[in-house]
């Protein structure tokens, strides 16, 4: 009876993940990662900071303060911030670091994990920036169509 090693179990459940079963666990992976509060902050962790209107994210990954995020993501509550930002921690996308100042300081960085997700994060935004118009026209031509029919 063959034996096999825990790497080799690993490998081989690997190579069975397959997202479109039910019950694979890499769909709850995809739900996670598919969320925009997620896309967002993993863009916004993986620039250098500078977002003005048009920006596209650029620059080097760099640690940003809990305040910092909550200001350049409009619109997401403290508790949607904090919930987004302990599941990524969970999941090994990005660490928390706490400073022991007045008042605590708090930041969160991208990990090695992380960051080889975030090219794929920054795409996905700016292909949503570029492609709005395109989106817009083609939604009110469908609309227009389904008013009519």
């Amino acid at each position: 009876m063959a034996t096999t090693t825990a790497a080799q179990q690993r490998a081989q459940t690997k190579e069975e993940y397959d997202a479109f079963l039910a019950e694979c666990p890499s769909r709850k992976l995809l739900d996670r990662i598919s969320d925009k509060w997620v896309t967002l902050i993993l863009a916004a962790l993986g620039s250098d900071g500078s977002h003005r209107f048009g920006a596209d994210c650029a620059g080097e990954p760099r640690p940003l303060r809990y305040s910092e995020l909550s200001r350049l993501l409009a619109g997401v509550s403290q508790k949607m911030l904090t919930q987004t930002l302990r599941s990524l921690e969970r999941d090994g996308l990005v660490t928390r670091t706490a400073t022991p100042t007045v008042p605590v300081t708090v930041t969160y960085e991208l990990t090695d994990l992380g960051l080889s997700l975030h090219q794929m994060m920054r795409g996905l935004k700016g292909w949503a920036q570029n492609h709005m118009d395109e989106v817009l026209d083609n939604r009110a031509t469908y609309d227009t169509r389904a008013s009519a029919g």
